[in-house]
């Protein structure tokens, strides 16, 4: 099964052909910039689309803390994103509590264990939006 670097590599050679696909659900490419080494580092995420926009979960597992590529957003918002064989710019930010009531059901319908995790921490998941920055 695909996931972490393999996963980026063989999404990004094969413009999502292998690694779009994934365990019934899709999955993008999400490139933000290290907050500490400013290198590029590409992470794939479960997602949706949203009008022009894409959603994605900062879940990390349910962890106690966010993962990296949240913290990364939020040193840095602007980002790169590849739905398949479409790469763009984009600029991250946290859904509000309103776009979260609304999204968030959208998530977990996509990919259940949202909800799990969810319930397995103290910390707020948050949802992400991926503006398109033309």
């Amino acid at each position: 099964m695909l996931f972490g670097k393999e996963h980026v590599q063989r999404y990004e050679e094969t413009d999502g052909a292998v690694g779009h696909d994934w365990n019934g659900t899709t999955v993008l490419i999400l490139t933000t910039t290290g907050r500490s080494s400013g290198l590029p580092r590409s992470t794939p995420l479960i997602y949706r689309p949203d009008g022009d926009s894409y959603v994605v979960v900062a879940s990390n597992g349910g962890a106690a803390d966010h993962p990296q590529w949240y913290k990364n957003i939020q040193s840095d918002p602007q980002v790169g994103v590849q739905v398949l064989g479409d790469r763009f710019s984009a600029r991250a930010r946290t859904a509000d509590p309103q776009e979260k009531e609304r999204l968030w059901p959208v998530m977990a319908a996509t990919w259940p264990d949202y909800d799990n995790y969810q319930a397995k921490t103290d910390r707020d998941i948050p949802v992400v939006i991926l503006d398109r920055v033309s």
